[in-house]
């Protein structure tokens, strides 16, 4: 009688069952995001696109928040859309209370009315001026983007958001070092906004709810394309541990596990993202 060697048989079957292991790690998501409810403000470009992105990846329903510019917002989408994820695009300017109510509403109303994970995006510079260049009015404008907006997004999803809830503040390296010339006001701005994440923290971690901030360095963004001298960033190429500038995708990978189940003892933080240039 002929004999069978099953010795290649389950070589092969051991292959075989290794293959089936690593494409579903793969494609797992990140524990608690699939299914969940995210906004995303200042969501149509640059990190807070690369944010929208990753989240509906994971399997977010995400609502995507955009000021002025509504083609930016609409390409995001697509790029969610073709890729098989689930979204919406809201316009409101987020320094206003009544259009931040509406904002929410809308997330709610749209994806069944709670809202898991919110991420303040929404932020910039504006423009550089000494302290002798800046009025009140100037102040006003780069104070309420930078943290009114916040302070304002977050006591709105709390209509919205129970317990397991996420928030994650983009605040900035500029928090902590005071920021580049003529940028005081923005860096005052990015400051307050680390300094209420650890006041939410407190008052809300009672609730279930964990508020986290990333505090990214220099990010290959229109920001830095557009307020930062190529000289500056070649001469951080040169100077940084890591020889380069950082991307948009880097920092959502960031928020992301901060908005998950993956970081659920983790909260009050402001964690450095900028390739070691400064370490808190």
């Amino acid at each position: 009688m002929k004999k069978i060697c099953f010795y290649p048989i389950a070589i092969w079957f051991f292959t075989f069952f290794l293959y089936l292991c690593v494409r579903t790690h793969n494609k797992k998501e990140m524990k608690e995001i699939k299914g969940k409810v995210a906004v995303v403000t200042g969501g149509s470009r640059d990190i807070g696109r690369a944010v929208s992105m990753k989240l509906a990846s994971e399997g977010a329903r995400v609502c995507i928040n955009y000021c002025h510019d509504k083609a930016k917002a609409e390409e995001t989408l697509e790029a969610i859309l073709s890729a098989g994820g689930e979204a919406i695009i809201c316009q409101a300017d987020v320094t206003r209370a009544d259009e931040v109510e509406a904002l929410f509403a809308t997330a709610a109303r749209a994806f069944g009315g709670s809202i898991d994970i919110l991420v303040n995006n929404a932020g910039g510079i504006v423009g550089r001026r000494s302290i002798e260049e800046q009025d009140e009015e100037w102040y006003h404008k780069v104070l309420d983007l930078n943290f009114k907006s916040c302070w304002l997004c977050t006591r709105e999803v709390l209509k919205y958001m129970g317990g397991g809830g996420a928030i994650v503040n983009i605040s900035s390296q500029a928090a902590r070092d005071g920021g580049g010339p003529g940028s005081s006001i923005y860096a005052c701005g990015k400051a307050a906004m680390l300094c209420h994440t650890r006041a939410m923290a407190k008052e809300l971690g009672p609730r279930g709810i964990r508020v986290n901030a990333v505090c990214p360095g220099m990010i290959n963004t229109y920001f830095h394309d557009t307020f930062t001298a190529p000289a500056n960033r070649e001469a951080l190429h040169r100077s940084a541990p890591l020889r380069r500038e950082g991307e948009a995708s880097e920092v959502a990978g960031l928020v992301c596990f901060l908005a998950s189940g993956e970081s659920e003892y983790v909260t009050g933080t402001g964690i450095d993202i900028n390739g070691g240039c400064l370490f808190s």
